[in-house]
């Protein structure tokens, strides 16, 4: 026993000593981008670059989920010290056991790694196995499906904030498979928050405003337009998130953040969706599904923009995805079947200086090279193909022009204030001195809440 003890610790101090290196080159890669979040390095395009985002490294890894145990829609988001727990699933398609460990990295509110040591916001060791590992049953596409709840018993964050787990190869720190954010949160603040129609006049009938202020009562902040950054997200898109608001004013221990404008969203539109849990009949918005021996292929009927009609309300998950198999599956985790789906949009010509990408919690929110759709000359149209777990998606068209970051979904999508978003406000503080950032508040909450 003692002998194990000795070789783990062993191991935890020497993957500490290059976690360190390691850390250090991010930072001080990361420190040249520090206020300008919005610029990417040539660096950023490389398939090895560790990037501080929801990224799948391997193209044999597939619908990764993370969320908070037992809700399975919600997003990676738990209190500190208080028993709750994140849940990782993924597939690897090559179907064989690797083995695989995981660590987190501590970042600041920018989400770039913070100046912090392992030892610093982590108890237990600095890295841990991913040991639930499962073969998919009687699929035409074999896979090994591989869970992971955290915190464990191994180690535990001891600060809030904004963290990276990273998961990669045994013994091969470099060798990353996955990454994804998470943000752990130790409540000092109340925030107050409310979506109205905009103050600005041309605004009203497609945008929406976040109005909000942040009730610092019995928590000291020195200086709150210096020692705190506020950022606001919709949905899950982190492209378009307003980043660090300044209190309009402060009135006792209450900010004010009402604005006019910076805190003004587009509405957008209620997202696109599609039912894949069964393979035997057609749901809603199936043109087609085409089964030989290699596997299925699922053609969406053609779509069509919707920038110019009627808004038409109707419930969605707001862009997530629901992994399940109606097959006749036990464990929807191991039985589910992969599917290429084919989606194809109408477009009379293809628009210049830019691109159509599917977006959602398909393609992880991110722009990515599957995602990027297209044009079809003989059928006037978009097109792309995802492979897919069985299951229940959301999805957008967005347009991404030629060498922005933020993409536009109003062009195809249409927007509209009546539409129910959901927004996540998430208040950082640094303390005079510190070199580090914490989150000492978050709210989530839909357009339409009570």
């Amino acid at each position: 026993m003692h002998k194990t003890f000795y070789i783990k610790a062993l191991t935890g101090l020497l993957f500490f000593l290059f976690f360190t290196g390691l850390q250090t080159q991010a930072q001080k890669k990361n420190r040249k981008t520090k206020d300008t979040i919005q610029t990417v390095s040539a660096d950023y395009f490389t398939d090895n670059y560790l990037r501080a985002e929801d990224y799948i490294y391997k193209p044999n890894i597939r619908t990764v989920l993370f969320y908070r145990e037992g809700f399975v829609l919600t997003s990676p988001i738990i209190n500190l010290n208080a028993g709750e727990k994140l849940v990782l699933k993924f597939d690897d398609l090559d179907g064989d056991l690797k083995k695989m460990r995981y660590t987190f990295m501590h970042c600041d509110a920018d989400w770039t790694v913070s100046d912090l040591k392992p030892n610093e916001y982590l108890n237990g060791f600095y890295e841990d196995d991913i040991t639930d590992v499962k073969y998919s049953f009687n699929t035409l596409q074999k896979y090994t499906h591989y869970s992971l709840t955290i915190p464990g018993e191994n180690m535990q964050p001891v600060l809030s904030g904004n963290y990276i787990l990273k998961v990669y190869m045994e013994d091969e720190p470099d060798n990353v498979i996955l990454t994804r954010r998470f943000m752990i949160v130790d409540p000092k603040v109340t925030i107050n928050a409310i979506v109205n129609k905009p103050t600005i006049v041309e605004y009203r009938n497609y945008k929406q405003e976040i109005d909000f202020s942040i009730d610092k009562t019995g928590y000291t902040v020195n200086n709150p337009y210096q020692d705190l950054k506020v950022i606001v997200q919709q949905n899950g898109r982190w492209d378009n998130a307003i980043r660090s608001l300044k209190p309009l004013y402060i009135k006792g221990d209450i900010l004010d953040y009402n604005y006019e404008e910076e805190n003004v969203f587009s509405g957008g539109n209620v997202f696109r969706y599609f039912d894949i849990k069964a393979m035997n009949f057609y749901t809603e918005y199936i043109a087609k599904i085409i089964k030989d021996s290699i596997g299925y292929e699922v053609y969406l009927d053609p779509e069509q923009r919707k920038t110019f009609k009627v808004f038409i309300s109707q419930k969605d998950i707001k862009g997530r995805k629901f992994i399940k198999s109606d097959d006749n599956a036990n464990d929807s985790d191991i039985e589910s079947e992969y599917v290429y789906v084919h989606f194809f949009l109408k477009y009379e010509m293809p628009l210049q200086n830019g691109s159509v990408y599917i977006l959602g919690g398909l393609t992880d929110w991110n722009y990515t090279k599957e995602a990027k759709m297209s044009y079809n000359y003989d059928w006037k149209g978009y097109e792309a193909r995802l492979y897919l777990k069985q299951g229940y998606y959301n999805y957008q068209y967005v347009f991404l022009e030629n060498g922005k970051q933020v993409g536009d979904e109003t062009l195809i999508e249409g927007s509209h204030y009546e539409t129910d978003n959901e927004y996540t406000i998430y208040v950082y503080h640094r303390e005079q001195g510190e070199n580090y950032d914490v989150l000492i508040g978050l709210k989530q909450f839909n357009t339409f809440s009570k």
